[in-house]
């Protein structure tokens, strides 16, 4: 990894906080309806749910996608930009998934609009951003990845932020749904450490195979999102 100025390192803690006004913490990403279902029970369950869910699903799916769009985004290739931003919601098999990328990158989107992200050199970026938004949606990795090449941030802290955001949502859920209790939910968070950054290095062997080796084999977590839809309490939108 290339060395992180100060100034990179607070936009990357700017994007990855829970504070990004995004909607990130009202989806569970499935995790809701496993645990009606029972098959999330306890801290061990949580663990074991979130880490395939980052070792067959981020890893091989949306980590290299999000790369893959971080470079289109540097090249100024937007016709690469709209192919992937199109991958990535169509790799989304439940109403709940798809809705839950384009009103994060909808929002994301809106917040970049009000803020002097990147200065005047990304207004045109926000433009493509816009036309994204209209047809065929914008999906929140490619919202993220156009948010980090503004400020030029190096592609593999720049993923290592996006997934721990991705990560700690997934605990803030566990914590509230299943429930952990607060130093439960920081020592599963804890534990999975060292797996993110697998999922960071087999992302980047992915993106870097010509073509991308992208796969999205997660049938359980697909019928659980698409069974989430019809759960009768539920506290996420996924």
């Amino acid at each position: 990894m290339a060395d992180l100025s100060i100034q990179g390192l607070c936009a990357l803690l700017h994007l990855a906080s829970p504070q990004l006004p995004v909607g990130g913490f009202s989806y569970s990403q499935g995790l809701e309806a496993a645990i009606e279902h029972g098959l999330v029970t306890d801290a061990g369950t949580a663990r074991t749910w979130i880490a395939d869910a980052l070792a067959h699903g981020f890893a091989r799916c949306e980590a290299p996608l999000w790369l893959l769009l971080r470079r289109a985004w540097s090249e100024g290739d937007a016709g690469a930009v709209h192919e992937w931003n199109q991958w990535f919601i169509a790799s989304r098999d439940s109403r709940e998934a798809r809705a839950e990328t384009l009103q994060m990158g909808w929002s994301l989107h809106s917040l970049l609009r009000s803020v002097p992200w990147g200065g005047e050199a990304f207004a045109p970026r926000i433009a493509q951003l816009g036309a994204l938004v209209d047809t065929p949606g914008l999906a929140y990795p490619t919202a993220f990845a156009c948010a980090c090449a503004a400020v030029d941030a190096d592609e593999d802290h720049a993923l290592l932020a996006y997934g721990f955001a991705w990560l700690e949502n997934q605990v803030a859920a566990a914590i509230k749904a299943v429930p952990l209790g607060q130093v439960a939910g920081q020592s599963l968070l804890l534990a999975l450490h060292p797996l993110l950054e697998q999922a960071v290095g087999e992302a980047r062997r992915r993106a870097s195979d010509t073509p991308p080796r992208l796969d999205t084999m997660l049938p359980q977590w697909s019928v659980l999102q698409a069974r989430h839809e019809h759960q009768y309490s539920r506290l996420f939108r996924s």
